[in-house]
């Protein structure tokens, strides 16, 4: 099959394209120019130029859908008017699949202005002719990950951390490697057209549990005291000093965990079997290599 793959060069696409370029022709899509990979075809492309979209997509059987506008003061209206665009590219090329990589929590009444936005360009990108498949994630662990690396940034530089109450929302992280398989798996296969699934991990943690299992692997003991007082915006400004992500990634990020991000089903591990990696092995394996473990 002809695949295209938009956000090729995200944290998820990288770990995407080497599944799946053994057997299918890849047409890979970047905002720059890349070197060209054996197997993989670059492309120059924005998600939002419907000519750029429209040569990216023609021939394909399937596109995926890895995009986000996260760190731009609009990234709402942006990832709508992407979603749209492709929605309509695919539509007029007679693609076969639409794969979309949303967030768990999503349909949360509550939910915060990231996470409605995730749920409104599954949305827009359904609203087409052409199925989509969606999978639904938490917290991705692996390297490059902005919300696993602030995790670990806090770990590896505060002894004591004075932290908002979402510390104990409940969430079920992801391993890297398995939401790529799941990805790759659902690629071309008929009973997921059309169809939502929850992506969870192995573990049920709240973030301070998370926190915790970080800093054992890390050799550290951080003292973690909750506040109620820490606002999104204080805490968005927080990370932006102690941590690697700005604040403009941080603060809809940080709105989000206030949600709850757990699988209410497991219908994907039934349709892509395969053992799910721990927290524990995915983390060790997701450490940013340019930061040791402190000793």
């Amino acid at each position: 099959m002809k695949i295209t793959v938009f956000g090729a060069t995200g944290v998820v696409g990288r770990a995407l394209l080497p599944l799946l370029v053994s057997d299918h022709e890849l047409v890979a899509v970047s905002r720059s120019a890349r070197v060209a990979e054996k197997g993989v075809a670059w492309v120059e492309g924005d998600a939002t130029s419907s000519d750029s979209v429209t040569r990216a997509v023609e021939g394909a059987d399937v596109v995926y859908y890895l995009v986000h506008s996260l760190g731009t003061p609009d990234y709402e209206r942006q990832d709508r008017l992407a979603a749209e665009t492709i929605s309509a590219a695919c539509e007029q090329a007679r693609v076969k699949q639409i794969v979309y990589l949303g967030g768990l929590g999503d349909d949360d009444p509550e939910a915060s202005p990231h996470l409605r936005s995730r749920q409104e360009t599954g949305e827009r990108l359904s609203a087409g002719g052409v199925p989509v498949t969606t999978l639904r994630a938490a917290m991705i662990v692996g390297e490059g990950s902005a919300a696993f690396e602030t995790i670990v940034a806090l770990v590896d530089r505060l002894p004591a951390m004075i932290t908002p109450t979402w510390v104990s929302t409940p969430t079920q992280p992801i391993a890297l490697d398995d939401i790529s398989r799941y990805l790759a798996g659902v690629c071309g296969n008929q009973d997921a057209f059309g169809e939502s699934f929850d992506a969870g991990g192995p573990e049920l943690m709240t973030y301070r549990q998370m926190i915790e299992r970080i800093a054992i692997l890390r050799g550290r003991r951080p003292r973690i005291l909750e506040v109620p007082i820490l606002t999104p915006r204080l805490s968005s400004l927080w990370l932006h000093l102690v941590t690697p992500v700005d604040a403009s990634v941080a603060r809809p990020l940080i709105e989000g965990l206030r949600n709850p991000t757990i699988a209410r089903e497991e219908r994907l591990r039934t349709l892509v079997p395969f053992e799910l990696t721990s927290f524990d092995d995915a983390a060790r394996s997701a450490f940013p290599a340019s930061r040791p473990r402190p000793r």
